[in-house]
């Protein structure tokens, strides 16, 4: 069973082009969870025009936090393995058969996207390639996130591992990312499964580097680090991976 998690919140202009690109990719026990952070615009009400089944929506935990809301949604999963998805972004028609392929081997997988503009025009064809993405676990935890949250998928083991959230991470993909590569196996494919959409209401994506000071980078990867070690799979296993 698949369970696809969306964290949502007034995102009416697109959520539905998204969700349609991923039902038709799913069976019909598998499950797509929506939480939603309390959106004021029409978000729930196209939500609803589906009538599908497999559509569960949930309340968000209402404090405008992507992190939070994505845990919540988490937390609701009921799938042995987990896609995550932004509301605003369109999945390939072969996004789920191609990860399903890699998630027998591995327990994480985190693919490549393009990256468009609004209207889904291309302005960068690789997401990896905009943001130096590394496939170096040492890198990715001590130096510069390469987990990007709308192209990660694992199972259910990871999902278990990462729950709750540490109440001092700087985003949820930074957090199970690292969790999966320090805990399972992650594997890096470069398959671009999605249109990375990036549109006014969206934080920029230019590759330009990270809003945060280094002193703040610094410090959000030592609390990573730290609440990895405090795992209680990851004091067993920290640094190695399942065979």
């Amino acid at each position: 069973m698949i369970s696809v998690c969306i964290a949502t919140y007034n995102g009416e202009k697109y959520i539905g082009e998204q969700i349609a690109s991923i039902l038709k990719q799913l069976n019909a026990n598998d499950e797509v969870i929506i939480s939603d952070d309390g959106s004021t615009d029409a978000t729930l009400s196209i939500i609803k025009t589906f009538q599908d089944p497999r559509i569960r929506v949930i309340p968000g935990p209402q404090k405008h936090s992507p992190t939070l809301n994505f845990e919540n949604v988490l937390h609701h999963a009921q799938g042995d393995y987990i896609f995550l998805s932004d509301q605003d972004d369109v999945w390939k028609t072969n996004k789920v058969a191609t990860c399903m392929k890699w998630l027998q081997k591995y327990d994480c997988v985190i693919s490549n996207a393009e990256v468009t503009d609004e209207h889904l025009n291309i302005l960068f064809p690789s997401l990896f390639k905009l943001l130096h993405v590394s496939k170096n676990k040492i890198y990715n935890a001590f130096w510069k996130n390469g987990y990007t949250g709308c192209c990660m998928a694992f199972t259910r083991c990871v999902k278990d591992a990462a729950l709750p959230f540490p109440k001092d991470i700087p985003m949820y993909d930074i957090w199970i990312g690292n969790v999966a590569a320090f805990t399972y196996s992650v594997k890096f494919i470069d398959d671009r499964l999605i249109s990375f959409r990036r549109h006014p209401a969206t934080n920029s994506c230019n590759g330009k580097g990270s809003k945060f000071s280094k002193w703040q980078q610094i410090r959000f990867r030592w609390n990573i680090i730290k609440n990895i070690l405090k795992n209680k799979i990851g004091k067993n296993s920290f640094l190695w991976k399942r065979k």
